[in-house]
């Protein structure tokens, strides 16, 4: 029998909406949950293969592969390790790291006779270590190896024969709270000779802090990850670039006088650089100092060329922009003899040549976030050397100028051409420049960076976003019950109290 009296219907009307809605919001999560499903049953994650190849490569390409572990712990299905790729993109050998004990794959050059110099992070105890060694790619042998008492460390270049030049970050003194990063040079004579089995900080034989030369304010103050500075080269006798990565600049340190000689881009100014990666010096054939560097969170590659102004000043004018809001989180860029770019396209688990104007002519997916990739013919930085820096010619002396979008690539992930967009993609494109486009952009950046770390290797890029409005919708739907039954659950609490006392 139906109630009749008003209040009793409109009872049973907010009862019966309440249950609506309950449905409603199952029948959206189950939708969700299906549609995840069907995904990541289409999904094929990404391989060690040959993308769009056009134009085969010069020799092999060394890929570093940084590689996701946790707290120490690697996971299997996205090794960190070294990649050699033949002419045509496909794989002509792996050394895999996390079967070594290694946590991440860092910097890897190319080396005169075959070998590479190989960086990697491991763990021994409770502890980060830095490991270096020669490593011969065929045999998987190496010739000589230092564990430095470094935390974390991106770079490591092999200098005079018998250096290691290091970028090293993370060197923080928890009691006094200041950060003791640094620039430093290592003589590994002894391990090269044999008379000497590990390298300590008695070898250190020249090093530069950042404390020194920037206000302990910049990048928000000091902390655990202050500077870190990514990446160091040797451009030129007692001439050192490097990446701290936090200060948004790429500076040249003059060692003879510890001065910084050179600085492009500022803390904070993020139109010029956004936390780079990887910087590549180059000289214009009239001598003018030219930088090409991954802007990494500008998702683009970018070559600034100096205008002398008063004084040793450089007034930075951008010529050339390649991939920008395509490539997702470039760490590398590397120009090579024939005026083509070899770019690490990290979170897009590619490497790309392209051309001057944008046309990829050799591509390779080589997943787990690839750091660093190298050309072994042309030794480290791409043929770069700095007593003869035409080898690798600037876009100005190729009388190219401009912004150009990729083409050409073969789009085997999501996000390229070929392929759909990506989760945020769409959301930059559908409310950039609304009125929540700020907010809007900045989850779509923290989205990009943070959901390949944590997403399972075998589930599909928009099956992690279907999961997680459901879960979202789920909690929403947890909350409403409590706060919609709260009497009804404080009663029960206290009436189970009211036993136990």
């Amino acid at each position: 029998m139906r109630p009749s009296t008003p209040a009793a219907v409109s009872a049973l009307r907010d009862l019966d909406r309440r249950w609506y809605v309950r449905g409603l919001v199952l029948a959206v999560v189950i939708a969700l949950v299906a549609s995840a499903t069907a995904l990541t049953l289409a999904h094929e994650p990404p391989q060690l293969e040959p993308g769009n190849v056009d134009r085969q490569a010069n020799g092999t390409t060394i890929v570093a592969v940084q590689g996701f572990h946790f707290k120490g712990e690697g996971d299997k299905k996205k090794p960190a390790r070294l990649v050699g790729l033949n002419e045509t993109g496909n794989v002509s050998w792996v050394y895999d790291g996390s079967k070594r004990g290694a946590s991440w794959f860092y910097d890897s050059d190319p080396l005169p006779n075959g070998d590479v110099l190989a960086v990697n992070t491991m763990r021994i105890g409770d502890e980060g270590k830095t490991q270096v060694y020669r490593l011969d790619p065929e045999t998987k042998e190496r010739a000589w190896e230092v564990t430095l008492d470094l935390t974390d460390t991106h770079d490591v270049d092999l200098i005079n024969g018998d250096q290691l030049l290091v970028a090293n970050m993370r060197r923080w003194n928890g009691s006094s709270g200041v950060s003791n990063d640094r620039l430093a040079i290592y003589d590994i004579s002894g391990i090269l000779n044999g008379s000497e089995e590990g390298v300590s900080e008695d070898d250190v034989v020249w090093e530069w802090y950042f404390k020194d030369h920037y206000p302990a304010s910049t990048d928000g103050g000091m902390n655990d990850d202050w500077t870190h500075v990514n990446d160091v080269d040797k451009i030129g006798p007692g001439q050192y670039l490097a990446s701290p990565r936090n200060f948004d600049q790429v500076i040249v340190v003059d060692r003879s006088t510890g001065e910084i000689d050179l600085r492009l881009g500022a803390d904070g100014r993020h139109d010029t650089l956004h936390e780079q990666h990887n910087p590549m010096y180059l000289e214009t054939e009239n001598g003018t100092p030219t930088i090409l560097v991954a802007d990494s969170e500008n998702d683009r590659v970018v070559e600034y060329t100096c205008a002398e102004t008063a004084g040793d000043e450089c007034e930075w004018e951008q010529v050339w922009v390649v991939g920008e809001d395509q490539l997702n989180w470039p760490r590398d860029a590397d120009r090579l003899p024939n005026g083509n770019t070899l770019i690490v396209d990290s979170m897009g688990h590619r490497v790309v040549e392209v051309t001057p104007t944008g046309r990829i002519v050799w591509e390779a997916y080589v997943p787990w976030a690839p750091f660093d990739v190298e050309r072994m013919p042309y030794g480290d930085e791409g043929g770069r050397v700095y007593d003869d820096p035409s080898d690798a010619p600037t876009m100005r002396d190729l009388g190219v100028s401009g912004t150009y979008d990729l083409r050409n690539s073969s789009g085997l992930t999501p996000g390229t051409e070929g392929g759909g967009r990506t989760f945020p993609q769409w959301l930059k494109s559908t409310f950039g420049g609304t009125p929540i486009g700020g907010p809007v952009v900045e989850f779509a950046e923290l989205w990009e960076s943070g959901s390949q770390w944590i997403k399972p290797v075998w589930m599909a890029p928009w099956a992690l976003v279907a999961l997680a409005v459901a879960a979202l919708l789920v909690l929403v739907w947890a909350v409403a019950e409590l706060v919609y039954q709260r009497r009804r659950i404080g009663l029960a609490v206290r009436r189970a109290a009211a036993r136990l006392g």
